[in-house]
Order: structure tokens, then sequence, then C-alpha cells
């Protein structure tokens, strides 16, 4: 008889693993894993300078403010950062992020995957008992019409009963402003008893966000001025005539101007004049 109940109490400790142990927050940077729950810590962040961030001027000003704000334990509001594709949203985030650090704040950064929204609560816990300030990071934020992670978003930014943590800020990215498909928002408007009722508790979400920053397409002079600054900044050296005449022609295959395409540009030039850059 207590051979089987060791034997299923073995069982059960392998169904339910241990607790989380309490984590060190010696890096700057962490990454959310759940199965086992974990903070992996990250070594290197890929970023790039705020000062290369180029025709997001008003959104910079902004982020950057809410967040110099919050680093020093002040009121600040949780952001959506939404629209054009490839304009340099997480970028800036990031950049942010090292810029606000460099200030001399020891703010730390997690990202979190909206496929780990239903956990958010556990990894609250955790950043609720330390003794630093936390940005919460979700890139490329939105939901599909069957999906219901967004319910675990209002952990995040209303915090029910208890409350959000005081030292944890929540920044996302979308291409959408407010995180669900279109289509699916006017299909419920259109079948719905009450139209207006149908969508609020969805379309809603994007409302609990105090900070709304728009990204939209930039123009060519934008576009050639986000080269420029990658090439002064890694040491690439070229004529202008020939600079914008192939990037240009390269952001006409692509069949789009943005700042990832820019720096895709740079990184094929920068390649076929032999410089290195870190990626």
């Amino acid at each position: 008889m207590t051979d089987a109940l060791e034997r299923i109490a073995a069982a059960l400790e392998r169904l339910a693993p241990a607790p989380m142990p309490a984590p060190d927050f010696a890096a700057e940077a962490f990454v959310w894993h759940t199965g086992p729950d974990r903070l992996e810590p990250v070594k290197r962040v890929a970023r790039v300078d705020l000062s290369l961030l180029v025709g997001v001027n008003r959104s910079r000003d902004t982020l950057l403010e809410n967040t110099r704000h919050f680093a020093a334990g002040l009121p600040a509001n949780n952001a959506l950062l939404w629209g054009a594709r490839g304009m340099g949203k997480s970028s800036l985030v990031k950049a942010v992020h090292a810029k606000v650090r460099s200030e001399g704040h020891d703010l730390k950064i997690v990202e979190l995957s909206r496929e780990d929204l239903p956990s958010v609560q556990r990894l609250l816990a955790h950043l609720r008992e330390a003794p630093y300030q936390f940005l919460l990071f979700c890139d490329d934020l939105s939901f599909s019409h069957d999906d219901q992670h967004y319910k675990s978003l209002k952990a995040v930014l209303d915090g029910g009963i208890e409350g959000r943590p005081e030292n944890v800020l929540f920044y996302a990215t979308s291409n959408r402003r407010h995180l669900m498909p279109r289509d699916m928002i006017e299909n419920e408007r259109s079948t719905a008893i009450n139209p207006s009722e149908a969508v609020e508790e969805k379309v809603s979400l994007s409302d609990r966000f105090g900070l709304w920053l728009g990204f939209h397409p930039c123009s060519q002079d934008e576009y050639l001025e986000m080269i420029r600054g990658y090439c002064a900044a890694h040491g690439v050296r070229v004529p202008e005539e020939r600079l914008h005449a192939e990037a240009v022609e390269w952001q006409a295959t692509r069949g789009a101007r943005s700042g990832r395409v820019a720096w895709q540009f740079f990184c094929d030039l920068a390649a076929r004049e032999g410089v290195r850059v870190a990626v």
C-alpha cells in the first residue's frame, strides 16, 4: 500500500512541477517562458540606437517621457504602439529602454509572447515582489475572432481586485489599432441584436491603454535619411548619387518604404562594401 501511494505521489509531482524559484534579476532583459515557468536572461538585446529612429519623433518623445516618469517612480501609462509594419515600433520600445537605463535607472524589460498571456498572473506575482521597475513588453499583439487570450491581458492593464503591480508597466506593439481584425468587428456589429454591445468588450481593450502611439508609412526623404543614418553609424561611405539611386531602386522592388526596408537595403549595401554589421 505504501509503495502504491509513493508511486502516485511521484506521478503527481511530475504532472505538477515544483514552483518556480525566486528569479535572479541581475540581467537587464528577460524572456518569459512557460512549461516550466522561468525568466530567461537575455545576454544581448537586439536593438538600434534611439538617434537612428527617423520619422517617429512625436512617438519617440512621448514614449521616452512616459518611461522616464515610470523609472523615477512617478505615474505612467501603459502604451500601445500601433500602425504600419516595419516602422520601428518594437525598435522604439527597446531603444527607449536602453536610453532610460543610460540615464542611471536600473529599469528591466521582460518580453512576453501573446501565446503566454494566460500565464501572466503568475509572471506578475514574481515581478510584484522584486525591488525593480519592469517594462512588460508584448510584440506584435493581436487577436483572432475566436481568441480568448485578450481576457488575460486585462490582468495586466486593469489588475483586477489586486491592482496592477506599481513596479510593472505594459508596452505592446500591433499592426491593428483595436487589436482585433476589422472584419470580425464589423461582422459582430452587423449580426448582433445590440450592435454596440456586441463588440464593446473586445474593442474597448485598446481603450485600456493610456497612450496610443500611431506609426505611419514614411516618405522617401525619411527613408533615405534612415539609410544615411545607418551608413554614418557603421562607417559605410558611398557617393550620395549612388546611395540615392540604389536605395530608391531597392524600395521599388519591395513595393514599400519603411524602416525595415531601409535596414535591409543598408545590410545589403554594407555587405557589398565589405563592412561587418552586428545584426
